[in-house]
């Protein structure tokens, strides 16, 4: 089979012009059904594979779509990633997918490489002020949307979660069920999503007389982060607990409950109530039912998609920073008494 076989040469196959094989790939209800059939048994024949990357250059764009996240293992970013791909798929467009990991030098490169693949534009989660870059990029025709993170309305469109508003909800829930000694676990809180919802929590517990919050930072987002903080609060013994934990993301709730009951001394929520946010699948089968602030990643994913598309319809688009509601959802592991 010629792999290198060329729309000329599939054209002379299907004795037709070089432009109808041309509209077959891409304008195909131009074309009859018998001369398709003809150009298509042609291309078959000669194993014709087209060449995107040309045909890209000449239209100045492609029909894929880049999409950075913080962090690819973790569920929430999963679930948004997966909205954005059947958004896309629906428009024609295809989601090529960057990993950040937390790394502005590794965000930085996939940036770089995203406009070198000439893509129709840019979803972003991102590590930190990255506006310059994208402003650049949107002078070189490559429009962006900020996800899960509010932007200045006057420079990106933008789709995000109200974070403070979920800090609020997760810790006015724990004082809600009788807990004063709380504390927040999360980190770093140069992480802009880790620094709303500690805000919000501190907001609840100023409202609550004699209420407190302690803040034990993590080192990650992660499972094993969480264990590590969870490892330390085991050391203070009982006594030394906090009465209600609200941990910054799901994940790290998991992993300071892990901790907590694997000693077979701490009961949650008996001893403990433990709150986690995002709602991820696995929320629901921990071994006590983790509580969470829900956040609706379909429609984070979906959303970003619309407005992308608003931008690269106009590039004089007026740009909206579109703000979802976090839910409460309560479990187990906050239903028990303080």
């Amino acid at each position: 089979m010629n792999r290198t076989a060329s729309i000329k040469d599939v054209a002379n196959q299907a004795s037709v012009a070089v432009g109808t094989v041309s509209n077959v790939l891409n304008y195909p209800d131009r074309v009859s059904q018998r001369t398709k059939d003809r150009v298509l048994r042609a291309i078959d024949e000669l194993g014709f594979v087209r060449n995107d990357a040309a045909r890209q250059l000449r239209a100045g764009h492609s029909r894929t779509i880049g999409l950075i996240v913080l962090d690819v293992g973790n569920p929430f970013f999963t679930s948004v990633v997966r909205a954005a791909e059947d958004a896309a798929a629906l428009q024609g467009s295809a989601v090529l997918l960057g990993d950040s990991g937390h790394d502005a030098g590794r965000e930085a490169n996939y940036i770089d490489l995203f406009q070198e693949q000439r893509v129709q534009g840019l979803l972003i989660s991102p590590v930190g002020d990255v506006s310059e870059r994208l402003d650049l990029l949107r002078e070189r025709g490559v429009p962006t949307v900020l996800v899960d993170r509010q932007a200045d309305e006057s420079k990106f469109s933008s789709v995000a979660v109200d974070d403070d508003a979920g800090g609020y909800l997760a810790a006015r829930h724990l004082l809600d069920t009788g807990r004063r000694r709380l504390a927040f676990v999360g980190g770093p809180t140069s992480i802009r999503q880790v620094a709303d919802r500690l805000q919000g929590a501190r907001r609840a517990v100023d409202e609550e007389s004699g209420a407190t919050l302690e803040v034990l930072g993590s080192e990650g987002q992660t499972v094993l982060a969480g264990r590590s903080v969870g490892n330390m609060l085991v050391e203070r013994g009982l006594d030394g607990l906090p009465e209600g934990i609200f941990c910054a993301n799901d994940l790290l709730a998991l992993g300071v409950m892990q901790s907590l009951t694997m000693t077979h001394t701490v009961r949650i929520p008996d001893d403990v109530a433990l709150i986690g946010y995002d709602d991820i699948d696995f929320a629901v089968s921990a071994v006590v039912p983790l509580s969470s602030v829900r956040q609706p990643t379909e429609a984070l994913g979906r959303t970003a998609i619309e407005l992308l598309v608003e931008e690269v319809d106009s590039q004089n688009a007026t740009h909206r920073a579109v703000v979802f509601t976090p839910e409460l959802v309560v479990r187990q592991s906050t239903a028990g008494p303080a």
